[in-house]
Order: structure tokens, then C-alpha cells, then sequence
């Protein structure tokens, strides 16, 4: 199957992979912030075939963790109105809010639907037109462009009882905010392939030119990632920060116009809560001014409450790669994929998921 099937030859990974192991220069800790990415790195064994001298941190690349317990506190409010269906995708049903989550108001009554699209929820509100419906809508870059373009054909429509509670996230400035807190050395930068589909790679050029730092776009194949790692380690050798594309099959620096303008119409940026990393300027997505009557915050007086965190729980600080999961004394004891306590858990995408599902038990025990 082309485009598959060779990036996970066995003979050009292994090639790779003692490329990568020949590496004599000085530590290199680079950050990958995409949850594909995350499971993948630990699915395939790629963290293993690694040099001690080159390692690979998980930033906060999962949409479902970085979504603050506010947030989903709103989600539940709104959900648990008698005159309110709330549509979600299904990996939000488990994350823990402040008090509960979304499974636990649907099993006291709320009607709280699971979707795969937001088209799906159009559809619910178009069939019941005496019934407010709901998107409660998450995710980064690559999710956005289907939300948008659904709010607009809600427009183009005159679909009324349609309403959009958006806690939509923008990577880059995230990736700032890393930077800028200085609490993890990072050499270099996996940047996340889906979300570069939709933005290209010009949104990162920030980063080597203001922090001499590199960045490799990359796929999801055993091989684009070992190569990713191996182009990083390039630049640092030659002494180079600059943005490469190793995922050229599906990324180009334009990105994808249609989607990007269809993201402007629809939406506007705004400073955001982030689980782990707090307030970001100009990393949040609402609906456009023109758009407000579809907004949901807008529209109902939402107040849950003030939120909290989960004792114990150490998902912000895996989010930031200052805590790795082992390090968390919850981790595999109080919190298993069965019986997730924090977000980093219930996401197939977690971090904590991915050590718990794919990490050998030696070296989780060694890293913590």
C-alpha cells in the first residue's frame, strides 16, 4: 500500500535507528506535542531504539487533556437543562470535571449524546426543531475546520436551535508558552502532522528565529518519526534552526487554504485555559462576532461554579514533560485506563494511557 507500507520497512527503520544511536554530540531532548504521535512513539517501541544521549518528551498534544475542568464544569451545566441535548465526541464522556463528568449527568438523566461529526448534532437539531442542541466542540487545528464549516452551514440554513460551545485550541502559541516558561530544556520540536495539514509549517517559523530551536513536521509511520528524529538531530549537528516538512506527503508551508479560510469566517482567537499550562494569549477558537447567536455562552447564563482539581492527579505537569507518568503516585496504582482518575488516563491519546498500554515495565520503573 503506498505511502504505508514503506514507512514501516523494518530495513529502513533499523537503518534509521542506528543513525540516530551513532549520535555523538551533546543531550538532545526534543518535545513532541501530538497525541497520534505520543501513542505511536510507544506502540512501535521507537523511545527504546533511542541513545540515552537523545530523548523524546510528550507535550500537550492531546486535545481532550488540555481541556480545563471549567470548561467541562460549562458542558455539564449546560447538559444537565431539561430543555438541552448536548452533543460531544465520545472521548469526552469520561474526562473528570471539577465534581463529575459528562458520563456521570448522562446516567443521572441528561440527554447527552455522542457524535462523530458535528454534522451529526446539525442533523439532531434540524430533525427536533423544538429542542436546543448543543456541539460541545474540542480539539486543535485539524478538528476546528469541520466545526467551523458546520456553524456557517447552520447559518446558510437558518437553523435556530443550533448552538456551539467551543473550547477549541490553537498549538502554536502552546508551544510559546513552553518555550517561554523555561521549565523544560527542549532542543528541538516534532510538530504535529495532522494539525500541519490545516496550518502548514509558517505558523512555527517563530520558533528557530526567536529561539534558535528546530522543528521537523512529521507523519505517524515508524519510519517518518525515526527519520524526524534523525533531521533534528541534523540541524543540531550543523548548527541550524530552521522548519522542515519530513511529512511532505500531506503537509505543505501554505497549509490548507480552503480550511484556514473557512476557520477565519467561522471563528476568532481568543486567550485561553489550558489544563497544566494556565492562561495563553491567542490560543483559544470562539465564534465570530457575526456568528454570536449560534454561541452557547452567549445565549444561556452559564454558571457552574468555581472548578477544581483532582488531588493527586499529575496530568498538568505530563502535559508540560516536567513530570513523566511514572512519576505520578497515582499512576498504574489509583489510575488505570480501566479506572481513569485524571484526563491523561482517559484519552486514548494520554500520555498516561500511552506509558500504561505500551511501555515495558522496566523502563517505566526506570524513568520514574
Amino acid at each position: 500500500m503506498k505511502f504505508v507500507s514503506e514507512f514501516r520497512d523494518p530495513s529502513l527503520a533499523g537503518a534509521l535507528a542506528e543513525r540516530i544511536r551513532r549520535w555523538d554530540g551533546p543531550p538532545v531532548k526534543a518535545m513532541e506535542v501530538c497525541g497520534t504521535h505520543t501513542v505511536a512513539i510507544f506502540r512501535h517501541g521507537i523511545a527504546a531504539l533511542l541513545p540515552p544521549e537523545v530523548t523524546i518528551l510528550s507535550g500537550p498534544g492531546c486535545p481532550v487533556c488540555v481541556t480545563p475542568n471549567a470548561e467541562i464544569d460549562k458542558a455539564i451545566a449546560l447538559a444537565n437543562r431539561h430543555d438541552v441535548v448536548l452533543a460531544t465526541f465520545g472521548d469526552m464522556m469520561k474526562v473528570p470535571g471539577s465534581y463529575s463528568s459528562l458520563s456521570e449527568a448522562k446516567a443521572g438523566g441528561a440527554d447527552i449524546r455522542v457524535v462523530y461529526s458535528p454534522q451529526e448534532a446539525l442533523g439532531m437539531a434540524e430533525g427536533n426543531p423544538r429542542k436546543a442542541v448543543v456541539f460541545f466542540g474540542i480539539g486543535f487545528e485539524t478538528t476546528s475546520p469541520t466545526t467551523a464549516f458546520c456553524v456557517l452551514e447552520a447559518e446558510r440554513r437558518g437553523i435556530k436551535n443550533f448552538f456551539f460551545l467551543s473550547a477549541h485550541k490553537v498549538i502554536p502559541p502552546a508551544m510559546k508558552a513552553l518555550l517561554d516558561s523555561g521549565e523544560v530544556n527542549i532542543d528541538g520540536f516534532i510538530c504535529p502532522g495532522h494539525v500541519s495539514t490545516i496550518i502548514g509549517s509558517r505558523p512555527y517559523e517563530f520558533i528557530p528565529r526567536e529561539y534558535g530551536i528546530p522543528c521537523v513536521i512529521a507523519g505517524f509511520e515508524p519510519v517518518d518519526i525515526l527519520q524526524a528524529i534523525a533531521m533534528l538531530l541534523d540541524m543540531r549537528a550543523a548548527g541550524k534552526a530552521e522548519v522542515a516538512i519530513q511529512y511532505s506527503r500531506a503537509v505543505r508551508p501554505e497549509g490548507n487554504p480552503v480550511a484556514l479560510e473557512t476557520v477565519n469566517r467561522a471563528f476568532q482567537e481568543v486567550d485561553a485555559e489550558w489544563r497544566g499550562l494556565g492562561g495563553i494569549p491567542a490560543s483559544g477558537l470562539k465564534l465570530a462576532k457575526a456568528l454570536k447567536g449560534f454561541d452557547a455562552e452567549l445565549h444561556w447564563d452559564i454558571r457552574p461554579g468555581p472548578s477544581r482539581e483532582i488531588e493527586g492527579c499529575r496530568c498538568g505537569e505530563v502535559l508540560r514533560g516536567v513530570y513523566t507518568p511514572s512519576e505520578c503516585l497515582l499512576f498504574g496504582s489509583g489510575c488505570t485506563p480501566e479506572h481513569p482518575v485524571g484526563p491523561c488516563m482517559v484519552s486514548s491519546e494520554g500520555t498516561c494511557s500511552a506509558w500504561f498500554l505500551y511501555r515495558p515495565s522496566d523502563q517505566a520503573d526506570a524513568a520514574g
